[in-house]
């Protein structure tokens, strides 16, 4: 046992340190006795004040247990405890009130300044016992659930730096993405179009370009891989440098790249052998390619799994085209098919992920077909301005939700104009 005079700073004991507060001599000292045969360290104070003094000093932290008498001289148990409870200790200290109070509304007041637990004079030693066992089970379980809470700490330190350290990555990854990307405008001697491509993530699986066939024909591809995030966006980031619209050689419709594109049935054909036999993937790909004639407005496409692209007329009056077709990489032998259609001076032509169509509202109700082709018949002015105007009208019917899918269209104006002057396009 040791008196206020002889405290020191001492480092921390495997054993439990207690403070034991009580104006008698005499029961401190019999209290201390008991106490160490409990394996305890113990350290007395004759009053609240002394008490307080001694948890404000360098030792503090290591008295893990307080065990005060009820009625002292000044400052009593309960306002002990209270005064206690709002010191700023970085370890709870359990704190047992000893009284011969069997009143309840008394012992509430005990529990309301934040005791824990009491014990009756005169003092019972098996009650004693009972109360420091029960102390120590609880100082062990808070233990445990500190060294818990720094463990979750940590593996939330190194997710967040995990976390972060992949948005970096991702930011990076979309610039990669953006740079495989055809220019989002071009106007050639014939038409004009515009490519619009809205992430529903830091990277996404639609590819939308164009790349020149020759001097008065164009290639147009929409492309919607399977799935979210980088396993697609990486086989998209794959299928860009197929369709290379800066040069024939890397682009994989021209078999020879000094002789005539394969037809987009054909492309489609080499393109699910190759997901096929050369890629160990479920992933899976739609697509529509569409060769564009600048003279005479024929278009030639191949629709595989992809939605139907559409054709507004000069007049206003959207048409649905395709043939459907099963998506690319899923089947082996699949058959894709090829279909024509024509386009007259002043419509346009649009080619779209189901990002848009399947875009919903606040109740789930998704626009559709029917509701993209009613957009697409009040859309006016250039292409540019085209792809916005469809663009607001998702996010009309959205109401502020938040795209679920990534968003992605091709638009073509043809205007007939080209008469053998060129594409204009890199061949």
């Amino acid at each position: 046992m040791r008196q206020i005079a002889d405290l020191e700073p001492t480092t921390v004991h495997a054993r439990i340190r207690v403070l034991v507060v009580d104006d008698s001599a005499s029961q401190r000292a019999l209290l201390s006795r008991i106490l160490a045969g409990l394996d305890l360290d113990v350290v007395t104070a004759p009053d609240a004040g002394c008490a307080l003094h001694i948890l404000m000093s360098d030792e503090a932290a290591e008295i893990r247990m307080i065990l005060s008498d009820w009625q002292m001289p000044g400052m009593d148990g309960p306002d002990l405890c209270r005064a206690v409870r709002e010191l700023a200790r970085d370890r709870y200290a359990y704190f047992i009130l000893m009284t011969s109070e069997t009143n309840r509304g008394m012992k509430a007041r005990g529990l309301e300044a934040g005791a824990d637990d009491f014990v009756t004079r005169p003092v019972d030693m098996a009650e004693l016992r009972a109360r420091i066992t029960t102390g120590r089970r609880i100082l062990r379980m808070q233990e445990e659930l500190i060294a818990r809470n720094r463990e979750v700490r940590s593996a939330l330190d190194d997710l967040r730096a995990l976390h972060d350290g992949i948005q970096r990555d991702l930011a990076e990854a979309r610039k990669l993405q953006r740079a495989f990307l055809a220019p989002r405008h071009h106007t050639v001697d014939g038409a004009e179009l515009s490519l619009r491509l809205v992430t529903s993530g830091q990277i996404g699986g639609d590819l939308v370009g164009h790349f020149a066939i020759d001097a008065t024909r164009i290639g147009l591809i929409s492309i919607d891989v399977s799935g979210h995030g980088i396993a697609s966006a990486l086989l998209t980031g794959r299928l860009a440098g197929l369709f290379s619209w800066r040069s024939r050689w890397r682009n994989i419709a021209f078999p020879d790249p000094n002789g005539p594109p394969a037809s987009p049935e054909v492309v489609m054909d080499t393109l699910n052998e190759f997901m096929l036999q050369e890629l160990t993937s479920d992933i899976y790909f739609t697509a529509v390619l569409a060769y564009v004639d600048l003279r005479t407005g024929r278009v030639r496409l191949c629709q595989a799994g992809h939605p139907h692209p559409l054709i507004r007329r000069a007049g206003g009056h959207v048409e649905r085209v395709g043939a459907g077709g099963p998506p690319v990489g899923l089947i082996p032998g699949a058959t894709f098919e090829c279909i024509e259609a024509r386009l007259a001076p002043g419509d346009s032509f649009l080619a779209y992920s189901d990002g848009l169509t399947e875009c919903v509202d606040a109740e789930g109700r998704m626009l559709d077909e029917e509701g993209l082709m009613a957009i697409l018949a009040e859309i006016s002015g250039p292409t540019e301005d085209g792809v916005e105007q469809v663009t607001d009208g998702l996010n009309a019917h959205a109401g502020g939700v938040a795209f679920d899918d990534d968003i992605s269209m091709l638009l073509l104006r043809f205007d007939g104009a080209a008469a053998g002057a060129g594409t204009g396009l890199a061949a």
